[in-house]
Parts: structure tokens; C-alpha cells; sequence
């Protein structure tokens, strides 16, 4: 695979736009029509990835359910959820970019000892919880 250096030296430069954001679009573009490029650029990984959102996104649309798909292309559930969600706010953003804004904090008991219930008796761990028997 040889890339062109006229091709390479074709990229955008920074100067020329008033924020980065456009500046990584404008190049993701230019990326994105040369075959070259992205073969350069990405693992196999990431193409494999690639192939497999487009994947469930046709799927998606043509009306399957998630767990067809899933069976189909032996892909998580979660992976799926996250295609579903791309096509509704039309950004794909990953589980990890996710949990950052739109997770729950945990709460914690808001008990100090001294105003937690006082619990009588022999506690048995049980498949219901912790019980307390009696004395």
C-alpha cells in the first residue's frame, strides 16, 4: 500500500479554521474518501467495529429485533442498544462516554451508627437477605 504524499499533505490545516472540532471534520472527511488512508489509520480492530455498527444499524432498519441481531452477529446487547441510541440522537458515542455524564451516583445509607436500628438477635444469611432470629 503506497500512499500518495500530495494525498497526505491535502489535509486541512488547522490555521484555517475557527475551531478545532470543524478542523477534525473537515479532515475526517478528506479521511474518509481515500481508502488508503483509512487503511493506514485504523487496526483491524477498529474496522472490524466499524463493519459490525453498520452491520446492526441496516439490521435495525429493516425491522429485526436485538436479539435476532444479536444471534445473528454475535454482538452484545449493549452494543446494540448503543446503534439504537446513535440513530436516535444521530451521534454515536460510546458506553464510556456514556457512563461519564448519564450514570447514577451510588447513594449511601444516610445512618450514622448511632441512629441505625438496633437489630436483636442470631443473624442467618438466607436467599431472601439477612434475617435476625430471635434469642
Amino acid at each position: 500500500m503506497d500512499i500518495n504524499k500530495k494525498q497526505l499533505m491535502s489535509l486541512p490545516l488547522l490555521d484555517k479554521f475557527s475551531s478545532r472540532k470543524e478542523w477534525e471534520l473537515a479532515c475526517w472527511r478528506k479521511i474518509s474518501k481515500s481508502y488508503e488512508f483509512l487503511e493506514l489509520l485504523t487496526t483491524s480492530n477498529e474496522r472490524h467495529n466499524l463493519v459490525m455498527r453498520a452491520a446492526i444499524l441496516k439490521e435495525l432498519l429493516l425491522g429485526k429485533g436485538p436479539r435476532l441481531i444479536s444471534r445473528k452477529l454475535f454482538v452484545s446487547l449493549q452494543t446494540i442498544s448503543v446503534v439504537k441510541k446513535a440513530i436516535t440522537e444521530n451521534n454515536y458515542r460510546s458506553y464510556l462516554e456514556r457512563s461519564k455524564k448519564e450514570r447514577k451516583k451510588k447513594e449511601y445509607s444516610v445512618f450514622k451508627t448511632s441512629e441505625r436500628p438496633k437489630r436483636r438477635g442470631w443473624p442467618r444469611r438466607t436467599k431472601y437477605g439477612t434475617i435476625y432470629i430471635p434469642y
